[in-house]
């Protein structure tokens, strides 16, 4: 285990969230800037949260395949505001060993293009509707700026979804269920609470009609875009010529979703439940719920054997577990390590709980403890449940102590500037004054609410004309 985290989480969150992902073995730098390596305990957060998502897109019909990573220049063209949108940041491979290459290769920032030109050659018939096809991959794209470990990076481990439908209300829908997939996901795995919405006309996808978004809030008042599903009409099945002869025997355009989360939602889950002894794993994604912590001083024998025995039983129960056996090292060392991975519980046992038939438990979350009979073992499960909820409500109270309802211009701008709150204002939703807002305070619309709301003011809150809707700005990692 690496040395202790030495900044605090309140005095300087960045810096303190480094140290927290690199000193808990999830990721590291790697020898290229703005790709990071994956090590085996943050992959397993990020294993169990693909088994989690793939079943509930499977529940719908989704199958999942594989497209290739580089995508020529000319079908990434074919939808002119999506590589508009994405020009800065794709990574171009130009050269095959030795020879220049006669066009231009995109390392894929995401798959829209090369998934549709195959889907045009698919799709003939209304019986070949819905196409439901989903691939867990990674993207490329090159980030100018400044990357941040799981947050932003210039390669990402994520799925992306991509559906064809026969009409735009079957289309809505879809994007707007795997919204609510992603929502269960973050509360029920992470227990980080979120707000669903879609996003303005300058924040939504290069080439959607709509973008609907789960955002996260910070401890910093920030907020953080933690899945998005996007509604693409018939944006992209035009330009790539996808066409399908109806029950009539007409030739039509299908509409489009696209939808993704990324490793991403794990980097928010740091953010959120961290804390200045490092991670706080929700029992649900931990790889390890319970470390069990021999004592070793008198009895060792016995009491490594008694480990083994409560490590047999919380495996039968279905407990994910890791034994901390070794003899060369402290029981301190062993405890702290257990708090820098956010291990949800450790149970500790030596010569007392040896000769009492029982263990001694403390919970990371609020380090609880309780001596529990062995008899009596499977109440973990229970108390893993205890944590799990805890964390969620706690996480929701704690965010909507951060959001506030603001009718003031003046004070929209003080408190944005200085990260007081996120704010809920009525706005007019046009680009020119989200550019305005922008270059006056830092801040972006966040989320306009899914449902249609009670104006807060009839008026916009930064430009004075007509306000159309509700929105949420905040700063954003």
């Amino acid at each position: 285990m690496a040395e202790g985290i030495d900044v605090k989480k309140g005095e300087d969150l960045i810096s303190w969230y480094n140290q927290v992902v690199i000193k808990s073995e999830m990721v590291d730098f790697s020898a290229i800037k703005g790709f990071a390596v994956y090590r085996p305990y943050g992959y397993e957060i990020w294993e169990r949260s693909v088994q989690y998502l793939d079943s509930k897109f499977k529940s719908v019909g989704v199958r999942n395949a594989y497209f290739p990573l580089l995508i020529p220049e000319s079908i990434l063209s074919k939808e002119k505001e999506h590589i508009k949108g994405f020009n800065p940041e794709v990574a171009w491979v130009t050269m095959g060993g030795d020879t220049k290459l006669d066009e231009r290769l995109a390392l894929r920032p995401t798959s829209e293009t090369i998934m549709y030109d195959s889907y045009s050659k698919w799709i003939k018939s209304y019986r070949d509707l819905p196409l439901l096809i989903n691939q867990w991959n990674t993207m490329v794209r090159w980030e100018t700026k400044e990357t941040r470990l799981l947050l932003r990076g210039r390669e990402v481990l994520w799925q992306e979804g991509h559906c064809v439908f026969r009409t735009e209300e079957e289309a809505d829908n879809n994007a707007r269920e795997i919204l609510q997939f992603y929502k269960q996901y973050m509360e029920e795995m992470l227990a980080i609470p979120v707000i669903a919405g879609r996003k303005s006309e300058s924040e939504k996808f290069a080439g959607a009609v709509d973008t609907y978004t789960i955002e996260a809030v910070l401890s910093n008042n920030f907020m953080s875009q933690a899945a998005t599903s996007h509604n693409l009409g018939r944006n992209f099945s035009k330009p790539f010529d996808i066409k399908f002869l109806d029950e009539n025997n007409n030739l039509q355009y299908p509409f489009q979703t696209s939808w993704g989360i990324s490793m991403r939602s794990i980097g928010i889950m740091v953010l959120i439940h961290g804390d200045d002894k490092g991670l706080v794993l929700p029992p649900h994604i931990a790889p390890y719920q319970c470390a069990i912590i021999p004592i070793l001083k008198d009895e060792k024998d016995k009491v490594l054997e008694y480990a083994d025995k409560v490590n047999l039983k919380l495996n039968e129960l279905g407990i994910r577990t890791i034994l901390f056996n070794r003899d060369d090292v402290s029981p301190g060392w062993k405890l702290n390590d257990s708090d820098m991975k956010g291990i949800p519980i450790k149970i500790q046992i030596g010569k007392k709980e040896l000769e009492s038939d029982s263990i001694f438990v403390k919970t990371r979350i609020s380090n609880e403890a309780s001596s529990i009979a062995f008899s009596d073992i499977s109440k973990i499960k229970d108390k893993l449940e205890e944590i799990q909820n805890y964390m969620l409500s706690n996480a929701r109270e704690q965010a909507n102590h951060r959001i506030k309802e603001e009718k003031s211009r003046e004070k929209f701008i003080d408190q944005l500037k200085n990260n007081s709150y996120i704010l809920k204002s009525s706005w007019c939703g046009t680009p020119e004054c989200e550019d305005k807002i922008k270059a006056e305070t830092g801040a972006t619309s966040r989320l306009i609410p899914l449902e249609e709301e009670e104006l807060i003011s009839k008026d916009c809150i930064f430009c004075g004309n007509k306000a159309k809707f509700n929105a949420y700005f905040a700063k954003s990692y």
